[in-house]
């Protein structure tokens, strides 16, 4: 009897053992995450570093991106805390005041006078030192408005008025504002989260080819309609054309021409020759090619799979939640999966030539302030999703 008693006594305290040593969160996925962070921050100071010797940036210094790619790292860092330590169900609850919020925004940033303009285009908030892009914060406000869409609307997900129509009422006042900026590349990666989410949700099979339909429909004739955009999508077919080349497909011959003195294993890193004043937005848009060049295809790789590391734990964290029927959870964390997903896989297919250009930051690596920012705090919202179904797993309220 006592044998049995200290062999149950044992396997108590080893299922005690067990519910301790269980990590609050996924070490392996903050780790890979903020190894992206500082990799980037590394490839924002090789990449910018040259800029100063050039008139446009000749009164910035050699340590203006990067210096100012760290305080908005450390910005999103204090921001991601304060993130984590919101509870989901709080999250939910004020989804829909978010997504107004940022609706009121993207209202605010087009008025003349009030929104900053850059080359054309009026995306930015000027808040004093820092310029505040509120397309930036919708991607957040569209992964919990979204999730919670799929909740209340879950009974009524086969149903066009009451399932099908608001959402895409929704995404159409979005898209309106987003294209009036013009920022297309954002508007390509929220519909892509909205649809996403509602896919996994549960929509309707019909309902759901209905939407993704007149949305490539919307976008090729956005494409058609505007010359500059038709132009881009021609160039990137012939990057190799002269005229194409000196023109519209400049910034893609280059990051080409990058990617292939890269080679295999690259030509050392800040030994760039592409970011000496020859490839555009190398620091931002086109970091890659600089990444390309400089670590070489081993490099790009590494990244990829890092990327795509993240991405399924995103994916992995939402199933375990939604099995634990916390559904706005998991459909949260699917979501931020999704947007890491796209916007990676436009940023690079771009690069490489694979997509026409489009003008998206790689996530948690660009340089960019109000983009990692919000990089980082879809992190901790990843991060609180998997620490409560933890929680749940040790029988803990969360």
């Amino acid at each position: 009897m006592s044998l049995f008693s200290g062999l149950g006594g044992s396997g108590a305290g080893a299922v005690r053992q067990g519910r301790t040593s269980m990590p609050l969160v996924d070490s392996a996925l903050i780790v890979v995450c903020a190894t992206l962070v500082l990799f980037g921050l590394l490839m924002v100071y090789s990449a910018s570093i040259a800029l100063a010797d050039g008139p446009r940036y000749a009164n910035y210094g050699q340590y203006y991106f990067v210096a100012r790619h760290g305080i908005f790292i450390l910005l999103g860092t204090v921001a991601a805390l304060i993130a984590f330590t919101v509870p989901m169900h709080v999250w939910e609850r004020f989804a829909v005041p978010l997504f107004l919020l940022c609706l009121l925004l993207l209202m605010i940033v087009l008025i003349p006078g009030v929104g900053r303009e850059v080359n054309g285009a009026r995306r930015w908030l000027p808040l004093g030192i820092v310029n505040f892009q509120p397309s930036e914060l919708m991607k957040v406000a569209v992964v919990l408005f979204a999730a919670d869409y799929t909740v209340r609307k879950q009974q009524h997900m086969h149903n066009f008025l009451r399932g099908f129509l608001p959402m895409s009422c929704a995404l159409a006042v979005v898209g309106m504002l987003l294209l009036l900026e013009p920022d297309l590349g954002a508007f390509m990666v929220i519909v892509a989260i909205a649809i996403g989410v509602l896919f996994i949700g549960g929509i309707n099979g019909k309902l759901f080819s209905v939407l993704l339909t007149s949305l490539l429909a919307c976008f090729l004739l956005l494409i058609w309609l505007s010359p500059w955009r038709r132009e881009r999508l021609f160039v990137y077919l012939d990057p190799w054309n002269p005229e194409n080349a000196y023109g519209s497909a400049y910034q893609l011959s280059h990051s080409l021409i990058a990617l292939g003195r890269g080679e295999w294993f690259g030509v050392g890193l800040g030994a760039s020759v592409e970011k000496l004043h020859y490839l555009p937005e190398a620091h931002t848009d086109f970091i890659v090619a600089v990444i390309g060049e400089e670590l070489g295809f081993v490099g790009v790789a590494g990244l990829i799979i890092a990327f795509a590391f993240v991405v399924w734990r995103g994916f992995e964290i939402g199933r375990q939640a939604i099995a634990m029927d916390r559904t706005f959870s998991g459909l949260v964390a699917q979501g931020v999966a999704l947007w890491f997903g796209v916007q990676t896989f436009i940023n690079i297919g771009v690069c490489i030539g694979l997509l026409p250009t489009k003008g998206l930051t790689l996530p948690l690596v660009s340089y960019g302030g109000t983009g990692i920012v919000m990089n980082i705090v879809a992190v901790a919202l990843l991060a609180r999703v998997d620490y409560e179904n933890r929680n749940m797993m040790r029988g803990k309220r969360t």
